[in-house]
């Protein structure tokens, strides 16, 4: 469903964001992309919907080389693909129903179809009680969830989340990724780029650890289970190019485990 082959961004001034990176989701999957600030979380989310091109290699997204999508196929592209955001990037001026139809809206869905799909996409995140009300009414949690619904009301095959619980204390953050694990189960690919290393590691899913915009580690939960078996017997040297650091802080694969 995501397949990148090699590949490379290069920003102007000469800074490369991404480095030689390969790696394939499957549909279904719920994947988590993680590393240190500057890591090349965002630009990987950005190749996937097209914000940016790749400089050298091969993305892949839903059977599509992006390299061959024109400038005028790529809103086609980006309605296949749902974008959930730290900030929720609500409308203020417009109810939750009003927010979560716009991507129907500007898609042209008839008004019938346009509410069912609303009001099941709200179904989906617990919030179809609250469609009549305004953003500011609502709490930062339930705003990320309406976030979610306007992502997968046009039924996206992809989700990409950047960030989506920075901004959500523990228990919210864990409920709005349990919603990410549901959408898994429904046949959704999810790529999540997040920081948050001990929520990621409690959700025991794959794992893609970018430093320095290079991907130095595929984890996957059997692969996590064997290591954290290991670590519990001995603690073995890492491989080159397994002491990756977050900035300031211990090697993320350590976290991780």
């Amino acid at each position: 469903m995501i397949r990148f082959d090699n590949v490379g961004k290069r920003y102007p001034g000469g800074h490369d964001a991404l480095r030689e990176v390969s790696f394939a989701i499957e549909q279904g999957e719920l994947v988590f992309l993680t590393g240190h600030s500057g890591a090349g979380k965002s630009t990987v989310l950005r190749l996937v919907s097209l914000v940016d091109r790749a400089t050298r290699g091969t993305v892949t997204v839903i059977g599509k080389n992006l390299a061959q999508v024109s400038r005028r196929g790529v809103p086609s592209l980006r309605r296949q693909i749902g974008q959930v955001f730290q900030d929720h990037r609500l409308l203020t001026d417009r109810t939750v129903f009003d927010n979560v139809a716009l991507p129907l809206v500007i898609a042209g869905v008839r008004r019938a179809e346009l509410e069912k799909r609303v009001r099941a996409a709200l179904d989906r995140v617990g919030l179809l009680a609250r469609e009549r009300a305004q953003p500011a009414m609502l709490s930062a949690g339930e705003q990320q969830r309406v976030g979610i619904a306007r992502a997968i009301v046009a039924k996206p095959p992809v989700v990409l989340a950047d960030e989506p619980t920075g901004n959500l204390d523990p228990q919210l953050a864990a409920e709005i990724m349990g919603l990410f694990e549901t959408l898994a189960q429904g046949g959704i690919t999810v790529l999540v780029a997040s920081h948050d290393l001990h929520l990621v590691q409690k959700m025991r899913k794959r794992v893609l650890v970018l430093d320095h915009g290079r991907l130095i580690d595929d984890f996957r939960p059997s692969s996590m289970k064997q290591r954290v078996e290991r670590s519990e017997t001995i603690t073995p040297p890492l491989p080159d190019g397994e002491r990756a650091r977050g900035e300031g802080g211990p090697p993320i694969q350590d976290e991780l485990l």
